[in-house]
């Protein structure tokens, strides 16, 4: 494999184009001076997961960039100076090809129609120098594609989802996407498991939030049912009766749900049950949220939302109990 030894901002191994900032155009080694190509970084969350590229951004400078000053089918570093780094807090899928977490060294291999993205395991070295193929950890195929100038090399994150994001390499009128994908649940799953084997395990709380979010992303309901089994094992409440109940029914134990459910009744106050049935007739269920009404005050006669429960039966009109047309 050939490697270009030259650097993207000039000529030569060192070149001027990170020693211009020094009068007789020599590289500092010594002390902390500016370069001419700045350094940047750019991150992106998926889910949980953080994507951070780290990298110099080399100009344009009115140069002949691809295929000149960056010649096809050589290794180049993807910016300038040491190596362009690429860390990933997470396992990711780069093109849909795993990668496992960690920090690599982004090369790329450019051509006219097709650039291969490269992750090295050597992440400390000066550019592509010292690459060696052996250390890859995966290289993926791309297609580059005419956008708008960016006179200074530039990544961005572009067409961001749930679950993936466009890692884009923009410079002069040439952009270079690849995508980053997270399976968000798996990740998430492993992050609440730790969680919960500190201070969020100490309470119901944080078992019923596990299990809230299994239920809400309708995943691992078998476990979010384990979990709300020991929140409510270490205080039995209506918040994590009530979700129990849900997580039941989506698993089609009907049945079950609905002895839970009235369990959760018999332990709300007057303000949870009051509010449970707001929340079902302002999502079409007004028949069942006005057969709940009347208990709020059996809860508390005496509480505000005791009278307000009351006034709610006794002002909305007689159609407002009826489901609402399809």
């Amino acid at each position: 494999m050939e490697v270009w030894f030259g650097i993207a901002g000039g000529t030569g191994r060192f070149g001027r184009e990170c020693g211009r900032a020094v009068k007789n155009g020599s590289q500092p080694t010594e002390l902390n001076i500016p370069r001419l190509s700045q350094r940047g970084t750019v991150s992106q969350r998926i889910g949980l997961t953080d994507i951070t590229i780290t990298y110099h951004r080399p100009e344009v400078g009115g140069r002949e960039i691809w295929g000149k000053t960056v010649p096809l089918g050589k290794v180049w570093r993807a910016g300038a100076n040491e190596n362009t780094t690429i860390t990933f807090t997470d396992d990711v899928s780069v093109e849909g090809k795993p990668l496992v977490a960690g920090t690599y060294g982004l090369h790329t291999l450019p051509d006219k129609d097709q650039w291969t993205i490269i992750f090295s395991k050597n992440s400390t070295s000066w550019g592509s120098f010292s690459y060696d193929e052996k250390e890859d950890a995966l290289r993926v195929s791309v297609k580059p594609h005419a956008a708008e100038a960016f006179e200074v090399l530039t990544y961005i994150f572009d067409d961001v989802k749930p679950d993936s994001a466009l890692a884009t390499l923009r410079w002069e009128k040439l952009a270079v996407p690849f995508r980053v994908s997270v399976d968000v649940k798996a990740v998430v799953l492993k992050s609440v498991k730790n969680e919960l084997r500190s201070v969020g395990g100490f309470t119901w709380g944080g078992y019923d939030e596990a299990a809230q979010w299994c239920l809400d992303n309708n995943y691992e309901l078998e476990q979010a049912l384990k979990w709300e089994d020991t929140s409510i094992q270490n205080e039995e409440r209506f918040e994590n009766l009530e979700t129990k109940s849900r997580i039941l029914e989506a698993m089609g134990k009907k049945e079950e749900s609905a002895k839970v459910l009235s369990k959760a009744f018999d332990k709300a106050n007057a303000i949870q049950l009051y509010s449970y049935a707001r929340g079902l007739q302002r999502s079409g269920n007004a028949k069942r949220a006005f057969e709940l009404y009347p208990q709020v005050p059996k809860k508390d006669a005496n509480h505000w939302i005791s009278h307000l429960a009351l006034a709610r039966i006794r002002r909305t009109p007689e159609i407002s109990r009826r489901p609402p047309r399809k």
